[in-house]
């Protein structure tokens, strides 16, 4: 890992830079959590495809001026403002067809998911901070040696204790406390700014 990819967190290097590389990093981490909450609204995988498209399309645009100003929240706030007015777009449309019908509103749900303080707004930021940190942990994985990574893994995933994992992987007791504290580092730097 370079000075210049710890120095900046992804969104810095997708804002600053146009930098191609994190673009397809960030779609990567996304495309899954958004595909996911489409497929709630019962979209059919075609439209679902386009609409993940148009959403981040959209987050391309509008990245460039989007401040997190040190908001809990900030950023997965504007994802799912975002999410919803090409939902709102995409019913106004005509072109929404459910796969299945059901009892529910659409447009009433596009309403609590816009509306910060509802049970499903809660739910899209547990389900976000979970997915981002899921997704990046399989980005840090390959970046580290294995070793360290099953220090870390075990010490910080498992809970197992710092001697038991040096005793299994005969590492110092430093070493494994050092494992853990490179890997969340680099962690950090990566989830700065995608989760709170």
């Amino acid at each position: 890992m370079s000075d210049e990819d710890t120095s900046l967190s992804l969104l810095g290097k997708v804002i600053r830079d146009g930098d191609s590389e994190s673009w397809s990093r960030l779609a990567r981490i996304y495309s899954p959590l958004l595909r996911r909450w489409l497929e709630r609204y019962s979209i059919q995988s075609s439209d679902a495809d386009d609409l993940v498209q148009e959403v981040l399309a959209a987050v391309s645009r509008e990245l460039p001026r989007f401040e997190h100003s040190g908001r809990l929240g900030a950023f997965r706030s504007w994802l799912r403002t975002i999410l919803v007015h090409r939902l709102r777009d995409f019913w106004r449309s005509g072109r929404y067809r459910p796969i299945a019908t059901g009892d529910s509103d659409f447009m009433q749900q596009l309403d609590q998911l816009a509306d910060q303080t509802s049970s499903l707004s809660r739910i899209w930021n547990q389900e976000h901070d979970e997915h981002v940190v899921e997704r990046v942990l399989e980005l840090v994985q390959p970046k580290v040696a294995p070793k360290t990574w099953e220090a870390f893994r075990r010490q910080s995933i498992e809970g197992t204790a710092a001697s038991d994992v040096a005793r299994d992987l005969k590492m110092s007791v430093d070493a494994v406390y050092a494992a853990k504290s490179r890997v969340l580092k680099m962690l950090r730097q990566e989830a700065e700014g995608l989760i709170d």
